[in-house]
């Protein structure tokens, strides 16, 4: 690898650890910043691939200790650990449904930098518009989310299929809506990124599996580490931050970035 290429991996996979689960859009982020870098990753999905499961392994460590007791306890028939594994299966499915019914739509039609920008742009508006009106907290743990709302979180999530609105933002801010507090909202979007980004990126596999290539495998493994150690020093963080400031500050930060976009894109 040159050192430009070295660089710019790096700077790819620092982007995707930073804003997979920040509501601020990791795809649209990824998108953007390949334009600008004009970033050639190794042929194929298998880049974009690989550092979104550093990111999403990242969460998987973090998180070890919840998921083995939710693990433990769905063997054993524990209620609680059944509740919520439930209730996270339900927030997937309708992702899950969609996705699949209409993967090759969104990936020829909605991948571009304008439709970004402007995801970019509305979706900052609708958080600042949730934290303004949003309810007084009812659900102030991941284990009292219900059924009912988990399916609502769940087609919430369905929007992040559209590049640009963040599926952190959309399944925080849908959590928000149905009276989650925001550390419970943050952390159950968590758990749900696991099995949605697992299946998704399984599933671009087998769609890409012809076209797939491993030449450049010392670009995806620094791409992977990248993302993974960017992702795992920023959980934390971004959970005591969103605690005691709101999602202000990513939401003028979503429209900034959108409208820094459009300029660019209609100079160039």
């Amino acid at each position: 690898m040159d050192l430009t290429l070295i660089w710019k991996t790096v700077l790819i996979g620092v982007v995707e650890g930073l804003t997979e689960f920040l509501p601020v859009s990791s795809t649209g982020h990824i998108i953007l910043a390949e334009e600008v870098l004009n970033f050639q990753g190794p042929p194929g999905k298998v880049f974009e691939i690989v550092i979104q499961l550093g990111a999403i392994l990242a969460i998987c460590f973090l998180y070890r200790a919840k998921l083995w007791t939710t693990a433990t306890g769905v063997l054993r028939r524990e209620p609680l650990a059944l509740r919520f594994a439930t209730a996270v299966v339900i927030a997937f499915l309708p992702a899950a449904v969609i996705g699949v019914v209409a993967h090759k739509y969104i990936k020829s039609v909605l991948f571009s930098p304008w439709v970004v920008a402007v995801a970019l742009i509305v979706g900052g508006i609708a958080i600042l518009a949730i934290e303004r009106f949003a309810e007084r907290p009812r659900i102030k743990s991941v284990d009292e989310v219900d059924l009912k709302t988990a399916l609502y979180i769940g087609l919430c999530q369905c929007l992040a299929m559209v590049p640009g609105v963040s599926r952190a933002g959309a399944t925080i801010m849908g959590a928000r809506v149905f009276r989650v507090d925001r550390a419970t909202a943050a952390e159950f979007s968590f758990f749900l990124a696991i099995p949605t980004m697992i299946g998704a990126s399984v599933y671009d596999l087998y769609k890409n599996w012809t076209t797939l290539d491993w030449h450049g495998s010392g670009v995806i493994a620094l791409g992977f580490l990248v993302a993974f150690g960017s992702a795992a020093l920023v959980v934390g963080p971004f959970v005591r931050f969103i605690s005691r400031h709101g999602f202000g500050v990513f939401a003028w930060y979503r429209i900034a970035l959108g409208l820094l976009a459009l300029i660019l894109l209609t100079l160039r």
